[in-house]
């Protein structure tokens, strides 16, 4: 069973099913909350604006229908 790290608070926690951690990567909703409530208070940040090539998005392959 693969053992993860929450991001928040750093306990480890394992899991056999994706169903039985719901809260993932975060070991619980408490910790997922925390983390963003740190985006909206923007403890978090995107450290620069994204220039317009990357901001754009590649075109679409083409799919036969």
């Amino acid at each position: 069973m693969p053992t993860f790290e929450c991001p928040t608070c750093k306990k480890e926690f394992a899991f056999a099913r994706k169903e039985d951690a719901p809260h993932r990567p975060f070991c619980s909703k408490r910790c997922k909350m925390i983390d963003l409530g740190r985006w909206f208070d923007e403890t978090y940040t995107i450290s620069e604006p994204l220039s317009p090539d990357e901001s754009e998005s590649p075109p679409p392959e083409d799919t036969e229908v």
